[in-house]
């Protein structure tokens, strides 16, 4: 009998497969059965309500997209009164993202979405669109550190740290997360990015850069993944690039506990149940009886890592 339960901490998902915030509503109902999915993401709330950033917010690119959304929200009261209800008629966990303008207010956040209802909290420290100086504090490990100690202080619930794939020293802030207390690491946020249009000679988005998904990226993500994983002990959720079951797994052979997909839903909006399928059928062909078995399981313990090594070695 396959098990595809997996367990991030302290919080078990039936599967390992959930959507992205940003990338889901309970809007999907119409098309998926929402109760099969690992967990649900809710799109990142901050206290006050946001208009986002000017249009043109989306622009399509060689495997995949820029978008320039800039986090638009009705505000945190909104979600406590008519969001939080309308997730909760479904079963999976539900992780609610966060974010705030500065350290204060991520703190305060952390305290007021401290409620029944809300299992885990995403905090989104990496959100690339945001103006300087407002909510991307997962470029560097000391703002993450603080972020994060600040947010443990005030909730007991788990807490899932949002990275920045546009990071310098990207396993430096896991590690700087993990030390303050995160329960598992999300890695990556939408990588930095840009299109022009040549014909008008403008930038095609409205904010002019913007954040790139889709599977272009998943090459880079899951590099940063297999990464962080030697460096941590926590969880990791992958996120970048995944359009199918294989994907998955790959994203799990490389260190990655469960993933968050995003960019494919827009695609298709049946795409995480197609995924889940997917896994299954992918398990059972090999006989495969505990998917949460493949978290680290590549097998290279008998490659050099060190490049100029490896490259002396030759094939």
């Amino acid at each position: 009998m396959l098990d595809l339960s997996v367990r991030i901490g302290q919080v078990e998902l039936q599967n390992p497969v959930m959507p992205a915030s940003g990338a889901f509503s309970t809007e999907y109902a119409s098309v998926i059965d929402i109760n099969r999915l690992g967990a649900l993401v809710a799109k990142t709330v901050s206290r006050n309500f946001r208009a986002g950033n000017p249009p043109p917010r989306a622009a399509e690119v060689e495997g995949g997209m820029i978008n320039s959304i800039g986090l638009p929200t009705k505000g945190l009261q909104y979600f406590l009164d008519a969001q939080l209800p309308d997730y909760k008629q479904y079963s999976p966990p539900l992780v609610a993202s966060i974010s705030a303008e500065d350290a204060d207010d991520f703190q305060a956040m952390a305290r007021d979405i401290n409620v029944p209802g809300v299992d885990v909290i995403e905090i989104n420290i990496s959100c690339p669109t945001r103006k300087p100086g407002g909510g991307n504090f997962a470029l560097h490990a000391e703002h993450a550190h603080d972020i994060v100690t600040r947010v443990r202080a005030e909730t007991d619930k788990p807490i899932w740290a949002k990275l920045s794939p546009n990071a310098g020293e990207i396993v430096d802030v896991a590690m700087a997360a993990e030390d303050a207390g995160a329960d598992a690491l999300t890695v990556a946020n939408t990588i930095l990015a840009m299109k022009i249009n040549v014909n008008t000679f403008r930038p095609a988005l409205g904010n002019k850069i913007g954040g790139m998904s889709g599977p272009a990226v998943k090459p880079i993500v899951l590099r940063m993944v297999y990464q962080i994983s030697k460096a941590v002990s926590v969880p990791i959720i992958g996120c970048g690039g995944i359009s199918n079951a294989e994907d998955v797994i790959e994203y799990m052979l490389a260190g990655a506990s469960a993933v968050e997909i995003g960019y494919v839903n827009f695609r298709n909006p049946t795409a995480m149940i197609s995924i889940i399928n997917g896994l299954e059928d992918w398990c059972n062909k090999r006989g495969i009886r505990r998917i949460a078995d493949l978290t680290g399981a590549v097998r290279d313990g008998d490659m050099e890592t060190d490049t100029y090594v490896a490259a002396a070695q030759g094939f």
